[in-house]
């Protein structure tokens, strides 16, 4: 340093020209593995830092002989402050060698790698990035990156991701209630829809929000719509709906052998109508409890019903006089309509697997399934199903069409404590972390409350962004989770601001810290904070606003999966009958008119009509409404709207004296009909 000291006061010119071009602020002292320490200069040793002192986050430059060493500073220090202003003291800042760019033949460093192959020698010099280098590290190859918001370090670079490293390795969205967790994954979801139209994306949504983010994109499933049939579950889940308490041996052990039974039954039916035969169809004595084809609970009851007339000792009687009343509460619950309460059993699955998984796309690629609503009880069961599906539908298929499944408030279906959650839940969601990635599932886990996760999970979640967080036990585990060479970053967490974030792994080119792009406001998820102040300056909400709110509230369960046309599409789409036009007419207040016939019906005569007959006559429908023979149904959740009583059952005087008016269930009870007098022939 006094030979620099000397000339600076010898040679003015010369001091000021290579103060000019050397902007390196400091030289190596210590490089360790992946992190070196560097001391800063200090004007009392003749050079001046001519930008402003770099901070914590900042990205810097180390060059080599064909490379430039990229170092993030992870702390700054003085470790022996001076004792007087003006007397010289040494600033020490600490940086993580996270990359380099190599130079192509005409010098300039464009190439970026991640890790290092060159490492810095003691002694080098050390200088803030330029922007050029900057652009070329974080910006990469534009074509599969999407942007997502701008660097803090300048504005003008933007910030990244990688889409492929993003899915391919998972990701985890971390952060404190109200930090902007849900704007955060409404803005990367979008950015990744708007540059692949054909995406396949199921986000579970307990909270009713996300599909004011995604209205021109989304298929929004809620329990109004719902279909997701009770013999998709595999055995564990409808021991959990149907007996909820595994202490029960008796009950499980009655279900274990009584299931495969009503499957085979149901298959046998089938087998016997030769137009609905198809080949390859697994034979009966092949199911399992766990083969996911159709049975009927007439089917399961009845067998529950010939057993319990076989037994002698009444105190054998309890398990089977539970067992099937549990199965008649749950299947006459209107909450649970969405999965026992169709009006036939039929094999909908393709159709249930296209409307979920979005195959085709029909430009709606992705699926919002919106859980509130649904009984507490059974949420749970629905996520561990989807779970399931999604990575059982990827393995089948080989791969050939990516998923990702997005699970909002993963703490509830994916605890750290063992005793918590719902077990196969659990398994269903780490075996996609542990496994998808073979078959092309990505898994997104967003959560508040990072330490009540399940580590192992979150562990494999290759890229983190980590939002403002001030629980220590919640650094420290999204510190263990990060493997990454800027985890020093992670002291920032508890001073991060609104749509700032910190974004490790694969899905970033480097470790950074992000300022968010802003949504617009058509594309806000709902879950913003209530504004106090402001609603509490008038009183709002009359008689009418309370009635309306008591309705909602009532009819959450009277209704669910109670949209009829869109069930009538499923099952004629699954019986291979074209539905045609399913849309019901509106019922008006005015005078009744005559009864119309429902398009389904309409084209289901036409079928009729024009199918060849049959070698031997076919008897003609009974006359009377009464005799005519209706499948094992336990309640028909379609004819009619919440708030409207339900149906009358064919035979009583109300159905056979009375004309009821046009109904939304008036073309899946036509196609019921078709359906019944097809299995007589």
């Amino acid at each position: 340093m006094s030979d620099i000291k000397n000339m600076q006061l010898t040679v003015p010119d010369a001091s000021s020209s290579v103060s000019s071009s050397d902007k390196s602020i400091g030289r190596i002292v210590s490089v360790t593995g992946s992190k070196a320490i560097v001391m800063l200069d200090s004007p009392k040793e003749g050079r001046v830092l001519r930008n402003d002192p770099p901070d914590m986050g900042t990205l810097l430059g180390i060059d080599t002989t064909n490379t430039v060493v990229l170092a993030i500073i992870s702390a700054l220090s003085v470790p022996v402050p001076a004792q007087r202003d003006g007397d010289a003291e040494i600033w020490i800042a600490e940086l993580g060698l996270c990359g380099e760019l190599w130079r192509d033949e005409s010098g300039r460093a464009n190439l970026f790698a991640r890790g290092v192959t060159v490492y810095p020698a003691l002694g080098d010099r050390v200088r803030v990035a330029s922007k050029s280098e900057l652009e070329a590290a974080f910006c990469g190859d534009s074509s599969r990156s999407v942007r997502i918001g701008c660097i803090r370090q300048d504005s003008t670079i933007p910030a990244m991701v990688r889409v492929d490293e993003l899915l391919g390795k998972h990701l985890a969205i971390l952060g404190t209630t109200g930090t902007g967790k849900s704007c955060t994954t409404a803005l990367i979801l979008r950015a990744i829809l708007a540059k692949n139209p054909a995406a396949h994306i199921v986000l579970l949504d307990p909270h009713n929000e996300y599909a004011t983010a995604f209205s021109e994109w989304a298929e929004v499933i809620s329990p109004r719509n719902m279909q997701l049939p009770f013999w998709l579950l595999n055995f564990e889940e409808i021991v959990e709906v149907l007996i909820s308490d595994g202490s029960r041996k008796a009950e499980i052990e009655i279900l274990q052998e009584l299931i495969p039974i009503a499957k085979a039954r149901y298959s046998a039916g089938r087998a016997r109508d030769q137009q609905n035969f198809r080949r390859g169809m697994i034979e009966p004595t092949r199911f399992t409890v766990d083969t996911p084809v159709p049975y009927r609970i007439s089917d399961l009851t009845g067998l529950i019903d010939e057993r319990m007339g076989k037994l002698e000792n009444k105190k054998d009687l309890s398990p089977y006089r539970q067992l099937r009343s549990r199965i008649d509460n749950i299947s006459q619950d209107g909450r649970y309509s969405f999965m026992f309460g169709s009006l036939t059993v039929y094999d909908g699955m393709t159709q249930v697997l296209s409307r979920i998984f979005r195959v085709p796309v029909n430009n709606k690629p992705i699926t919002i399934v919106e859980l509130t609503g649904l009984p507490t009880e059974i949420i749970k069961v629905v996520v561990s199903v989807l779970s399931r599906m999604t990575f059982d539908f990827a393995h089948w298929s080989e791969g050939k069409v990516p998923l990702t499944l997005v699970c909002e408030e993963a703490h509830r279906y994916v605890p750290a404590a063992g005793q918590l959650g719902f077990e196969p839940c659990k398994r269903a969601i780490a075996k996609i972390a542990k496994e998808g990635r073979k078959y092309g599932v990505a898994l997104c886990i967003v959560s508040q409350r990072p330490a009540e996760i399940d580590p192992t999970i979150l562990s494999q979640c290759n890229t983190v962004f980590a939002l403002r967080m001030s629980n220590d036990r919640d650094q420290e585990i999204v510190n263990a989770a990060i493997t990454d060479t800027g985890s020093g970053l992670l002291e920032f967490l508890p001073a991060l601001g609104q749509r700032e974030a910190l974004a490790f792994g694969d899905g970033v080119a480097l470790p950074v810290r992000i300022k968010f792009d802003e949504l617009p406001a058509h594309c806000l998820p709902r879950s913003t904070t209530a504004r106090f102040t402001e609603h509490w300056q008038k009183s709002v909400g009359d008689e009418g606003f309370l009635e309306q709110v008591v309705e909602k509230w009532r009819s959450s369960d009277i209704g669910a999966g109670s949209d009829a046309t869109q069930h009538a599409a499923m099952m004629a789409d699954g019986l291979g009958i074209d539905p045609g036009p399913l849309a019901p007419e509106p019922l008006r207040p005015s005078a009744p008119a005559p009864r119309q016939e429902s398009p389904l019906a309409a084209r289901v005569r036409e079928a009729d009509v024009l199918r060849p007959s049959a070698p031997a006559p076919q008897p003609a429908a009974p006359a009377n409404p009464a005799a005519r023979p209706t499948p094992t149904v336990r309640r028909d959740t379609f004819g009619s709207a919440p708030a409207s009583p339900p149906p009358q059952r064919a035979g009583t005087p109300e159905a056979a004296g009375s004309e009821q008016p046009p109904v939304p269930g008036a073309a899946l009870k036509s196609l019921r009909d078709r359906l019944i007098q097809r299995q007589q022939r």
